[in-house]
């Protein structure tokens, strides 16, 4: 993420001094100019800024590389950069499908990649809190959550807009994503809610069975110890432990005599 990082500030650096644009020209990306022998563009977009202001282009860079150095260290090198490499190869595909279909010259950029890397770093840290506008404190999870609205929006936007194919590239860019940690992801909700419903059962059976025992049995309170009950000796006083895991109940004689429940 370094290096990706350091081409950025350098490819801002010239083309602020190139009035003519050729620089970033020559390095987005393009089918046309690729399929006629300029094949570095298809790496090279990604070093071309998404920001002509130096301080969003400083902010940009410092916030992903962050989250990429976050992502390497907990991967490791190759990992992480096939994840990065895998989120270009998508986006290169499908802007060839849109060109040769279309037959538009669609350039793109590292946008929607880095967003899919932030959405991998907001699944393994989700309660990691950050400063919005260097004020507001919020966790990674809702930002996440911001993000993926965002795309939603890229997405129906575009498609309003008459772009066609062009408009689901937010969803294309992040297909990496979901191959990395798609099973992640998926892991935070289905064993939740099956183990909820699992939960919501169980206890619908107890207390069945609790009403069962009820309707069906002629005392109320039963020793735990001697087993005398309510119904067979009603002079005779029932307590609930407090020290006792759970509910049991004990006569006179062995409330204080008896050796208690941990489970």
């Amino acid at each position: 993420m370094m290096i990706i990082c350091i081409a950025n500030i350098a490819v801002w650096l010239f083309s602020a001094m190139d009035t003519t644009g050729l620089l970033v020209n020559l390095l987005t990306f393009s089918p046309y100019h690729i399929l006629r022998g300029q094949i570095w563009r298809l790496v090279t977009f990604v070093f071309v800024p998404m920001y002509s202001s130096p301080f969003s282009l400083l902010i940009s860079l410092y916030f992903y590389y962050f989250i990429g150095s976050t992502l390497e260290r907990q991967w490791g090198t190759g990992r992480f950069t096939i994840y990065y490499l895998c989120g270009i190869l998508l986006q290169v595909i499908y802007g060839f499908i849109i060109y040769l279909t279309t037959g538009i010259n669609y350039g793109m950029s590292a946008n929607y990649i880095n967003l899919s890397m932030f959405f991998a770093f907001a699944t393994l840290y989700p309660d990691n809190v950050v400063l919005l506008f260097f004020i507001i404190p919020i966790k990674m999870k809702w930002l996440a959550v911001i993000d993926a609205l965002y795309f939603a929006y890229s997405i129906f936007s575009n498609l309003g807009a008459g772009m066609g194919l062009m408009s689901f590239l937010p969803l294309i860019a992040i297909l990496n994503y979901f191959l990395f940690c798609g099973d992640m992801l998926f892991g935070f909700v289905l064993p939740r809610g099956r183990q909820q419903r699992k939960n919501t059962v169980d206890f619908k059976r107890e207390v069945h069975r609790i009403k069962y025992e009820q309707r069906n049995k002629n005392y109320t309170r039963k020793c735990e110890v001697c087993g005398r009950t309510d119904t067979d000796y009603p002079d005779l006083e029932f307590r609930y432990c407090s020290r006792c895991a759970g509910y049991h109940c004990f006569c006179q004689d062995h409330i204080n005599n008896h050796i208690h429940f941990t489970e």
